[in-house]
Parts: structure tokens; C-alpha cells; sequence
């Protein structure tokens, strides 16, 4: 395929720029923008109320519900972009495969999870979220120029133009919606201060704030996409800006790579969060070097001093890049693999390409005039087209980071790397879907009995948010009051550092005392914190937890632990009585009572003394 050369990619642009301004005058764009943004809107308010009521549909189903709402969330944004500018037979084919590929990314992703991880919508994984919104952009900003070139391989020129005009779309896009919202809860205040109160009823309602969010959003896209010039002109300043941030950015990044040398890289080490550092100023430096070439126009070239800068930065992409892997290798080889790690893994080999190219390019003009950073063009298409392909195959069956970890993590046992009490089987339990659940099964029928009786106490474990212990479950460190007093021995067994014991981690942290709050003749244990008290009472089941107070502001004039040990920590009355509803147990009021002048809550805490029965 012959190159284009540097005046035929701006002619295409500029005849691509025409032909979309007169296809968007099209009367029918309109209305079609618009019933895909009701549509949208329409689909995710079903999704939410199906799931807020507990209808026992099919859509409420894990495997439905994930890729539902993957579908309904991402799908029209990318249809409002194409449609206009993409050819009808493109669009639609494009549509189905990006359609289906959403789709199969969120079965995956709620087929991998376990049953402790799917209590409730959206059901999928953050990452998963975020990725696939990304796979989505890049997929279609690969496409779409290519169409328009009526080319398997569009010139940069165009992917350039169409991404970041995408971009500053987008963005405006959200600001009009953010300000349509802001209107109407100004709208209503305005009401409700005559006594009308329609408008803040009516914004409440799903049924009109899911809908009506996309649809103005619809109605945004629409209104700047026919208007080109207006995003041209604010791509354009936003680019100019960002162009400059890369001076500011190279002489920091410039400063770090020198200092190293002399400072080492422990303190960054320590820091717990190298990669994600390093990775964050990498992509930080690729897109400002990116805001600086542009199109790669010579009459879009920036100043003197911003090439020079542009050059430098390319350079600084590798040591960046190499620190991150460093990085990685360190902490995978003293913990082994996790999904963070496995995606950042990722990350950086996407970046180290990216490294590779730029900083070809940063050089290549020393012996090749007139091509001022020209392999950067090559590098950045390669470089997208490698990160959609990472995404597509870690969030599929066929490189599961969950899956690459549990089997790293058990070699790691295997192998001796890590003793049975240091091994993480919290990681197998809740944070690793299925596969972690099938290795943990495994390692409770193992021959060591240590492994074994560890793994079968984390299977016993209900709630990820518990305290982690290893080896045998600690027991709150509680002072019993008065010295010489014992607390009973069941309830100091019964008591595993979980809801309000979890702070009773060494001595003095908690004092506890025996005390008839109730007058029913039976003594409760009335335990003192750093913050509040608690109220536990026995039970045929064993001790339960009866009541929870904390103490902020104005109503912590004294430290609770002292004040139990000087008898200042009383049975108070509150203003207000227990409700209930119908023949249920009465639950006891949140009292939140105006603080007197110069006490702690008039600097700004207004939480007061708060109780909750259980």
C-alpha cells in the first residue's frame, strides 16, 4: 500500500469534514439520535427497576443482567458516533459485533464469579466496567476512520481527528447534560420555596431521571456534531493547552530519571504503588506528546521549543517503563500474581511498545530530514490495536487473570515459596470467583493437615470484610471492670473480633463491665471503645449484639473507656421515642440535637451521639 503523502491525508480530512456536515443536515439524523438516546434511556431504567424491586425475571439474572447492562450502557454512545458518519451497511455490522462482543465480555465476567460475589446488581466487576468501555472506544476509533477512507488501514491523520474529536464530544456532551440537571434542581428549589413541590417530586421519580438523562445526552451529541466548527475550535484550544503541560511534564520526569542515581529506588519501592506511579507518568507523558504531534501535519507542527520537548519525552517513556516492569518482577516474585498485577503487567507492555516506537522516533530525524517524529504515527495505531487485543483476551476465558493467579498462587504453595499460615486463602475464598473457590476445595482435602485446617476455616467464613487472622482466630483483648472481675467465658469465645470488637486489638483498646441496663434481671456486658460503647446481651443462642453508640462532637466530652472505669458512663433518656412499624421490634431514633456555641461540633462535626438496635 503506497504512503500517503503529507497533503493527501488533509485533503481527505477536509472533504471527510464537508461530507459529514452535509450528512448531518440530513433530516432524519435527528430523530434517530434522539429515539437511540430514549431507547437507552428506557433500557436501563428496566434493568433498574427490575432489580430495585426483586422481579423474578430472567433480566434479573447474573448471566442476563451483566451483558444487559454492558449492551445498554456502552452500545448507543458508540451507535450516537457512527451514526452520520459511518456507512449504514458499516454501522449496522459493527453494531452487531460490538453489541455481541459486550455482551460476551459480561457472561464471562459473571460466569467466572462466585456465588459470594454476586449478591446484588450491577453483578460485574469494576474492571470489567472500565475495560470494556475502553475496548469499545478503541475498537470503534479503529473502524470508523477506516471507513471513511474507504481503506482497511485509515491514515493517522484521520484516526487523530475522529478520536479526539470523539473525545472533546464526549466531554462536552456530559458538561450539557451535568447543566441541564443543575437547571432543574435549580427549578425546583425555586418552587419549593413557594410551596409547590412538583418538580423535586417528579426529579426523584426513575421513571423520569433515567430516561430523560440519556435523552438529553442524545440531544447533545446531536447538537455538536452538526456544529463541527464549534468542536474543531475547542479541540483545538484544548490541545494547545495540553501541549504546553508536556514542558512541565518532561522537566519533572527529566528530574526523576536524574535523581535516581543518587536517591535509588527504595523510597519508591516502599511506597506499595511503584507501577501504577511510574505507569500513570508513562501515559501521562503519551498523551501530552500526542496533543503536541497532532495530526503530524508540517503546518500543525508546535514551536521549536515544544519539538525539543517532544523528542525528550519520547526518551523518558523507556526509563519510566523499565522501573514498572522492575517493579512487578519484584513484587510478583515476593507475593506471587494477582488481577492487579496481571493487568498492570499488561499495561506496561502496551507502554514498553509505545517506548519502543516513540523513542525510535525521538532519534530517526537526526538522518532522516523532513520526518519529524513520523514513526510515532505507526507506533501509536500498533499500539491501540495491541491494547484492544490485551483487553479482549484477559477479560475472556483465554488469559482469565483470576485463573493465571490461583494456579501461580498454588504453585507458590506447592513449591514451598510460602508456608501454609502465610498463604493468602482469603485470595481463593473471595477474590478469585470460581477458580480460587475449586483450589481452596482442593486445599481442604490436602494431606498437610495445617493447610488443611486453615483452608476449611476460610471456607467456613461468610463476609470478605472480616478481620483477617492467621493461624488461629484471635480473641478481643478486652479489660474486664472492676480489676478482679472476669467477663464470661463464652462471650469472650463468641466475641472474634468482628462489628465492634474489631478495634479491641491490644491492651486497653477496650474495657467492658457486667451492668442491668434493661431492669429484666439478667446483666449485660456493656463494652467501652475509643469512640462509643456497645451493649451486648446473652441470649439462648449465645451473646448477641443488642445496641451500637458512637460518640462524636459535642456529645464526646469524655473518652468512653475512662468514663465507664469513674461511673460517668450512664443510662441517658432520649427526647424521642422508639418507633415501629406494625407489631416489629421498635428501633431507637438517631438523635442529632443542635450543639451548644464553642463545643466541637460548631467547627464542623455534626454527628452527636447515635444509637442503633439490632
Amino acid at each position: 500500500m503506497t504512503e500517503p503523502t503529507d497533503d493527501a491525508p488533509a485533503v481527505r480530512l477536509e472533504a471527510m469534514g464537508r461530507d459529514n456536515l452535509g450528512r448531518d443536515a440530513a433530516p432524519w439524523l435527528g430523530p434517530v439520535r434522539l429515539a437511540v438516546g430514549l431507547l437507552q434511556g428506557l433500557g436501563l431504567f428496566w434493568l433498574h427497576r427490575v432489580s430495585d424491586e426483586g422481579i423474578d425475571w430472567p433480566a434479573t439474572q447474573p448471566l442476563l443482567f451483566g451483558p444487559l447492562l454492558l449492551v445498554f450502557a456502552f452500545l448507543p454512545v458508540m451507535l450516537l458516533a457512527g451514526i452520520g458518519r459511518l456507512r449504514l451497511r458499516t454501522l449496522a455490522v459493527w453494531g452487531l459485533v460490538a453489541g455481541a462482543g459486550l455482551a460476551l465480555l459480561g457472561l464471562h465476567d459473571i460466569a467466572r464469579q462466585s456465588a459470594d460475589t454476586l449478591l446484588g446488581p450491577p453483578f460485574l466487576s469494576p474492571p470489567v466496567i472500565l475495560f470494556s468501555a475502553a475496548a469499545l472506544f478503541i475498537a470503534h476509533h479503529l473502524v470508523a476512520p477506516a471507513d471513511m477512507e474507504r481503506r482497511r488501514l485509515a491514515s493517522f491523520p484521520a484516526y487523530f481527528d475522529t478520536a479526539t474529536k470523539s473525545l472533546v464530544q464526549l466531554a462536552l456532551s456530559i458538561g450539557f447534560t451535568g447543566a441541564f440537571w443543575a437547571l432543574l434542581h435549580l427549578g425546583a428549589a425555586l418552587f419549593r420555596v413557594i410551596g409547590l413541590d412538583f418538580l423535586e417530586d417528579l426529579l426523584r421519580e426513575d421513571w423520569f431521571y433515567i430516561p430523560i438523562t440519556f435523552f438529553v445526552f442524545a440531544i447533545a451529541v446531536h447538537l455538536t456534531d452538526v456544529r463541527d466548527g464549534l468542536i474543531r475550535g475547542v479541540r483545538t484550544v484544548a490541545l494547545m493547552l495540553l501541549s504546553w503541560l508536556l514542558l512541565v511534564m518532561t522537566v519533572v520526569v527529566a528530574g526523576f530519571v536524574a535523581a535516581l542515581p543518587f536517591t535509588g529506588l527504595q523510597g519508591l519501592w516502599e511506597t506499595g504503588n511503584a507501577t501504577a506511579l511510574v505507569l500513570a507518568a508513562a501515559g501521562a507523558l503519551i498523551v501530552l506528546i500526542l496533543a503536541a504531534y497532532q495530526d503530524g501535519r508540517a503546518d500543525n507542527r508546535p514551536p521549536m521549543i515544544l519539538r525539543i520537548a517532544v523528542r525528550i519525552a519520547a526518551v523518558l517513556i523507556t526509563p519510566l517503563i523499565v522501573i514498572a516492569f522492575w517493579g512487578l518482577a519484584l513484587r510478583i516474585g515476593q507475593h506471587g500474581l494477582t488481577p492487579d498485577r496481571i493487568i498492570a503487567a499488561a499495561c506496561a507492555l502496551v507502554g514498553a511498545a509505545i517506548a519502543l516506537g516513540y523513542g525510535w522516533a525521538a532519534v530517526s530525524p537526526f538522518w532522516r530530514r523532513g520526518e519529524w517524529m513520523r514513526p510515532l504515527e505507526r507506533t501509536t495505531i500498533a499500539a491501540a490495536a495491541l491494547a484492544l487485543i490485551l483487553i479482549l483476551t484477559l477479560f475472556s476465558p483465554l488469559a482469565d487473570p483470576a485463573r493465571l493467579s490461583v494456579a501461580d498462587q498454588m504453585a507458590r504453595l506447592e513449591r514451598g515459596a510460602v508456608t501454609p499460615d502465610e498463604f493468602d486463602y482469603r485470595f481463593l475464598r473471595f477474590e478469585s470467583g470460581k477458580a480460587g473457590q475449586a483450589a481452596l476445595a482442593r486445599l481442604a482435602r490436602s494431606s498437610n493437615p495445617e493447610t488443611a485446617r486453615l483452608a476449611k476455616a476460610m471456607q467456613a467464613e461468610r463476609s470478605r470484610y472480616d478481620v483477617r487472622v492467621r493461624g488461629e482466630q484471635a480473641a478481643p483483648v478486652i479489660e474486664s471492670w472492676p480489676v478482679g472481675t472476669a467477663l464470661p467465658v463464652d462471650f469472650l469465645a463468641s466475641a472474634n473480633r468482628v462489628g465492634p470488637t474489631v478495634s479491641c486489638a491490644a491492651a486497653g483498646d477496650c474495657v467492658a463491665t457486667r451492668r442491668d441496663l434493661n431492669g429484666d434481671g439478667k446483666s449485660e456486658i456493656v463494652l467501652a471503645r475509643r469512640s462509643g460503647a456497645s451493649i451486648f446481651e446473652q441470649t439462648d443462642g449465645g451473646w448477641r449484639l443488642a445496641a451500637n453508640y458512637e460518640f462524636r462532637g459535642c456529645r464526646r466530652t469524655l473518652d468512653p473507656r475512662a468514663a465507664l472505669k469513674t461511673g460517668r458512663l450512664m443510662v441517658g433518656r432520649s427526647p424521642w421515642p422508639a418507633l415501629a412499624l406494625g407489631d416489629g421490634e421498635p428501633v431507637s431514633p438517631e438523635v442529632n440535637e443542635a450543639c451548644p456555641p464553642g463545643s466541637p461540633a460548631a467547627a464542623g462535626d455534626e454527628e452527636h451521639g447515635r444509637l442503633t438496635s439490632r
